[in-house]
């Protein structure tokens, strides 16, 4: 897992350094009297739900390069730093990068039109690479489904396949206080199922 590859280092030192600069760079907050707004950095790159005075476009982007505390960053790129290499070097840095763009700005996109369509007033902001991880899960499930890995607890081998769908049950299964943004998790790993299926009929074609 150290033997990261050069945009998957990149990407942990993006997101190190955003979560450093949320926590010693503060930047001012907003008036917005629909929610708590976070002051600072957080505040200004989180994403807020659609319609909300907090609300700005460019947080679709910015949102998967922030978190909430070291767990969840700590969390994030372990996965990131565990998963990624290996579809990196497999595909390239140019189409890694289309893709964890995508489907870390899907899963936003998908969750914020679900809260504002069909749970409206259910959300505040949302911030965090788990989005795309969860496409990287979908894509490595996808890409290696026989590859057999070595999950830390228990310590027993599990095929790639189903390693996408015990991961999606146990982060739904271990946390039930609404903090976690699931909608995300299925979002990003929706638009990676949806991306390399489309990716799978171009090559078809050629």
């Amino acid at each position: 897992m150290f033997n990261l590859s050069p945009l998957v280092r990149n990407l942990v030192i993006i997101n190190v350094v955003v979560f450093i600069l949320q926590n010693l760079l503060p930047i001012g907050s907003t008036r917005c009297l629909e929610f708590q707004y976070s002051p600072g950095l957080s505040g200004f790159i989180a994403l807020w739900p659609i319609g909300s005075c907090a609300f700005a476009p460019y947080q679709f982007f910015t949102y998967m390069f922030a978190h909430g505390g070291f767990s969840h960053i700590f969390f994030n790129m372990l996965a990131l730093a565990s998963f990624a290499p290996i579809l990196e070097n497999h595909w390239g840095e140019k189409k890694f990068l289309v893709f964890y763009v995508v489907t870390g700005m899907g899963a936003g996109i998908i969750y914020a039109l679900a809260n504002y369509f069909i749970f409206p007033g259910s959300a505040g902001s949302m911030l965090g690479a788990s989005g795309a991880i969860y496409g990287i899960l979908m894509a490595f499930g996808m890409v290696f489904p026989n590859l057999e890995i070595m999950l830390l607890f228990p310590p027993i081998p599990i095929k790639a396949k189903y390693m996408v769908f015990l991961m999606g049950i146990l982060t739904y299964a271990m946390d039930r206080s609404g903090t976690v943004a699931h909608l995300a998790h299925f979002g990003g790993a929706f638009v990676a199922f949806l991306l390399i299926v489309f990716w799978r009929s171009q090559e078809g074609r050629r």
